[in-house]
């Protein structure tokens, strides 16, 4: 089930979504695969630390942060992946590594990966591991107002 904050915000915004309950899975490419997706359509979200402030990184499953060219565009003199310990407070109602790309929700900055929006919808978690939520890339950024910029790489396999 969609977490009732997460629910209640996709509502309290008027957006148009959709719920897709999916077998249990913890990654994100796994994920995309269980609601028959491709890893470049589902939207990871990875908490990151710039320069001490908490943001998330909102990215294709299939593609990873190349942590340098962010904190370059950005001028930033620090950007790291946070540990668990460093977040889990701010999201009491999501499960570890499940939580939405919602950063207003969550007092959060957002920074989305420019390749998103190649794709009419974008797919991402909703607070637990067997549940995703589906927009389109013009409700989602409508609602989240994310900051765009191209930092990632793909994923070699």
């Amino acid at each position: 089930m969609v977490t009732s904050k997460v629910k209640d915000y996709l509502d309290r915004t008027a957006s148009r979504y959709k719920n897709i309950t999916h077998p249990l899975a913890f990654t994100a490419q796994e994920t995309a695969a269980s609601i028959h997706i491709k890893g470049k359509e589902f939207a990871k979200t990875v908490m990151v630390k710039i320069d001490g402030q908490l943001a998330m990184a909102v990215l294709p499953a299939s593609q990873k942060i190349d942590f340098e060219l962010l904190k370059s565009i950005l001028d930033a003199g620090e950007v790291r992946l946070c540990t668990e310990a460093e977040f889990r407070n701010k999201f009491p109602d999501c499960e570890a590594g499940a939580m939405p790309p919602l950063g207003k929700l969550y007092d959060v900055d957002v920074y989305m990966a420019k390749c998103l929006l190649d794709n009419k919808e974008i797919f991402f978690n909703a607070g637990s591991h067997t549940d995703a939520v589906e927009l389109t890339m013009d409700e989602f950024n409508r609602i989240v107002n994310p900051i765009v910029l191209d930092f990632t790489k793909k994923i070699k396999i």
